[in-house]
């Protein structure tokens, strides 16, 4: 088993990295293999609908979504995390996670969804939503908890 964690923060080793480093040390106890991939910090332009992608079997833009694709399409789960902007994720994750959910075609119904945000105040919430959207969307089940999961 492989999940990918996709880190939309544009530090590097920040809250939202720390949280996700998290979440992997829990998955890799349990024998499931992990890789972090940084998007935070890349030129990431958002979806403009030409449906090529559909055609093509790929988004126009060759950029880190089209690399993550295949990884996207042979693991078994994936985590999106965030810092929260302004009760939101953030343009560069958002952006990159419309283009990786809209150019894929293969069936994500079996594949596990789940996310993290980190915020100093308020708007967890609303980002936390946002991002659970992507996986219920598309039918994804979505990992919960005995506790809040953001």
């Amino acid at each position: 088993m492989k999940v990918i964690l996709i880190n939309g923060s544009p530090n590097a080793k920040g809250c939202t990295y720390t949280a996700l480093e998290e979440v992997s040390k829990t998955l890799k106890s349990e024998g499931i293999e992990t890789e972090i991939i940084h998007v935070g910090h890349k030129d990431i332009r958002g979806c403009i609908g030409c449906r090529q992608c559909k055609t093509k079997g790929k988004c126009v833009f060759n950029d880190i979504v089209n690399e993550t694709a295949p990884k996207f399409e042979e693991c078994d789960g994936l985590v999106a995390a965030s810092p929260v902007y302004y009760a939101s994720a953030n343009a560069t994750l958002s952006a990159f996670l419309d283009r990786l959910f809209h150019s894929t075609q293969f069936d994500k119904t079996m594949k596990v969804g789940a996310c993290a945000v980190a915020a100093r105040r308020g708007g967890l919430s609303a980002a936390f939503d946002q991002l659970n959207k992507y996986f219920t969307i598309t039918g994804m089940p979505v990992a919960s908890s005995q506790y809040w999961n953001g």
